[in-house]
């Protein structure tokens, strides 16, 4: 067959959508635009794929308009490429409305853009277009069930074991899998594998439990326990139930031994979900897994018939998949104003999930051999597992003013767990900045906001953190001084408040976590001008600025923490920290903490003010070297508050330490509720404090 140049043969016909839908039928491709100026294309609900795209909306005749999937704008760029080059940018609009995919959107190389020439996905004007991974539940019917008013509906999909699923999305809102309690935790009763004699922190596989807490439900194999314990909640299945022994026993193990922390003996606590038997509230479902039925009791005024159920389907929504290994990188792709949502979660094999930071959790945006890339202004909602992961090779993006919200696990991801030598698989120099994430580890309450592995320069700016579970931000990943590329990261004008809760009626759930936690060596850290508040631990470890194992050569300064259930500041171990020029106040229990004394010296502690009314200045860790103190001004009523480990103020000062230091009220201006400014005649200034003008007046 002889080649046909297209534009000719559209020009030939006039112009015609006769010529366009020939093309797009007999050739394979619609007619693609000439090459004269950016280029435009169009998606949306109201669309047909053999339609040319580069209408917004349909034309009177209906023979032309937008395409009806993003997965036909994807093609039509890929053939522009091929057939004339990219020589201008291209902008595809997606219009309002929900795009239910059938398999993650992904991205290659083959789809990258250039530097003069970027792609852009973006929402239309004024719209809000929804990228979903989820699937519409539909065809339900009223069922009375033991005095329940409840709905139901049939999914064969799951009863021929082609789908499963754990959350439930009714009216854009999270609804509950039915639950005990319904709110709140139970303390196991028993641990029958834990004695006195039990060394090590071995996990267990079974639980004793209170008379009536657990049961030999229907159905007991779609029931799941949660447990929550030291800094990790693991999801458990039941394999068996004895109610004559109140015994529960797990198809899965834990990691750790089923206590409240490291090496006690003191029980955990839990929750048990999904069984017929617990649906008991409005506003929450529970599926059966064998028969395909999906049962769910309405809030008062819902009318299944006329609001969105959504069920997820994939684990992940975006994927850019480029190949470093070979150079070919995706690149030039950016996002403005989508929302990717509805994944699902998955654990493999026999792991509970109680890996810490939930780290090896998928994102539902997740990205690999990528670099200059843009997601700006997008949301991320709903998910099952992380929102947003840059992980192997990627360096030079950038996420921006992206929102991301009631997320099974964390917020972003950015690098890995594994260390990588080589430079085209490492990430590093990637910036998330003014990004709003909260509602997280709804799934996996141990995730964190935003989780820096072995990576490298990267910016964590302006971002605003709250309502997780564990740790606002975690940078870091290897222990003690093992080696690691993690180096030369910047944290800075973070604002990250209300960590430790899931929500703010219960106590903290977890311990050993922080606003913002650093693990490993990191030469050329630096974290400043974060404000960090409202931070709490269970039994421990509710801190505020945390280096822990091996933090070595990081600069802390220009902080404000405040209300932490423990430390303000704390460091495990480390080498030649600097910590100057911050505000530490109002921690309920000890103010300063530090675990293990070394001969180097681990922090350099100057011009700081640290404000307290309650609890101890420091814990006991301090008193044997290694540190330098200096310039620092307690605020206290009185010298006989201000212990250092066991030594008192007179004592602290023989060692050499806060020679020139001072106790006295530093004259905030309303600490109490959040206040820090300085008055004029502060005796700050005299130790040389710069004012943090950064939060002058913020709550």
């Amino acid at each position: 067959m002889p080649t046909i140049d297209r534009r000719k043969f559209l020009t030939w016909m006039g112009g015609s959508g006769f010529a366009t839908r020939f093309l797009s039928r007999f050739l394979g491709s619609p007619i693609l635009p000439k090459p004269q100026k950016p280029i435009h294309f169009y998606v949306s609900p109201s669309g047909n794929d053999t339609w040319s795209g580069q209408l917004a909306n349909p034309n009177d005749s209906q023979s032309d308009g937008p395409f009806a999937t993003l997965e036909q704008a994807q093609t039509t760029i890929r053939q522009l490429k091929q057939l004339q080059g990219l020589t201008y940018p291209v902008t595809v609009w997606v219009r309002g409305g929900t795009y239910f995919l059938d398999t993650p959107l992904t991205f290659t190389p083959e789809d990258s853009g250039t530097a003069k020439c970027p792609i852009t996905w973006r929402a239309y004007t004024g719209e809000t277009p929804v990228i979903s991974s989820g699937r519409l539940v539909t065809g339900w019917q009223p069922v009375e069930l033991d005095g329940r008013s409840l709905q139901r509906a049939q999914i064969p999909e799951v009863a021929n074991g082609e789908w499963q699923f754990r959350q439930l999305w009714v009216d854009d809102r999270r609804a509950s899998r039915a639950r005990y309690p319904n709110r709140g935790f139970v303390t196991i009763a028993g641990l029958p594998d834990v004695t006195p004699e039990t060394g090590g922190n071995d996990g267990q596989n079974r639980f004793e439990f209170r008379p009536g807490e657990i049961r030999a439900w229907e159905n007991l194999t779609d029931v799941e326990v949660v447990l929550l314990h030291t800094w990790v909640s693991v999801r458990l299945p039941v394999a068996s139930v004895d109610e004559t022994q109140n015994l529960v026993t797990f198809t899965r193990s834990t990691r750790r031994r089923m206590t409240e922390t490291k090496g006690t003996q003191q029980p955990a606590r839990y929750y048990v979900e999904n069984a017929l038997e617990l649906l008991d509230t409005p506003g929450e479902w529970y599926l059966n897994r064998q028969t395909g039925v999906l049962y769910y009791w309405p809030l008062p005024g819902e009318e299944m018939a006329e609001i969105p159920v959504v069920a997820p389907a994939l684990r992940q929504v975006l994927r850019l998949k480029g190949r470093p290994e070979t150079g070919t990188f995706v690149e030039f792709l950016h996002f403005r104003r989508l929302t990717f949502a509805h994944t699902t979660w998955d654990l493999e094999g026999s792991d509970g999930g109680d890996s810490q930071a939930a780290s090896w959790l998928l994102g539902a945006v997740a990205a690999e051999g990528a670099r200059h890339c843009l997601w700006e202004d997008c949301t991320i909602a709903h998910t099952g597992e992380y929102g947003l992961d840059l992980s192997r090779g990627c360096h030079h993006n950038q996420i921006l003013r992206c929102r991301g919200f009631d997320l099974g696990a964390g917020g972003i991801k950015l690098g890995e767990r594994t260390i990588r030598n080589r430079n085209w698989e490492q990430t590093y120099d990637n910036a998330i900045a003014a990004c709003e994430l909260h509602q997280g580890g709804q799934v996996f309450h141990h995730a964190v906001g935003i989780w820096v592995g072995e990576s490298f320069e990267n910016r964590i700016a302006d971002n605003h953190i709250y309502d997780f579970g564990y740790t606002g931000i975690s940078v870091g990943w290897s222990w003690r001084y093992d080696p690691t590329v993690a180096r030369g990261n910047i944290i800075e004008g973070n604002h990250v408040h209300h960590i430790g809760w899931l929500t703010p009626e219960d106590p903290p759930i977890l311990n050993d976590l922080g606003a913002i936690y650093i693990l490993g060596p990191q030469p050329g850290t630096t974290i400043r001008n974060n404000l960090c508040h409202d931070i709490g631990g269970l039994v421990y470890g509710g801190r505020g600025i945390y280096l822990d194992q091996g933090s070595s050569e990081i600069l802390v300064t220009n902080n404000l923490v405040y209300r932490t259930t423990h430390e303000s500041f704390f460091l495990n171990f480390g080498k030649e920290n600097i910590v100057r020029n911050n505000i530490f106040a109002l921690g309920e229990r000890v103010q300063l903490g530090r675990e293990r004394q070394e001969e180097h010296i681990s922090v350099r502690f100057e011009r700081n003010i640290v404000y307290w009314q309650e609890g101890r200045l420091t814990n006991t860790r301090w008193g044997d070297g290694g540190f330098v103190f200096d310039f620092n001004l307690y605020g206290t009523a009185g010298e006989d508050k201000v212990k250092l480990g066991d030594l008192s103020w007179p004592e602290w000062q023989e060692t050499g330490m806060d020679l020139h230091s001072a106790i006295a009220d530093p004259l905030f201006v309303d600490p109490e509720n959040g206040d820090f400014r300085l008055k004029p005649d502060s005796p700050a200034f005299a130790l040389g404090f710069k004012p943090l003008s950064r939060y002058s007046g913020l709550r």
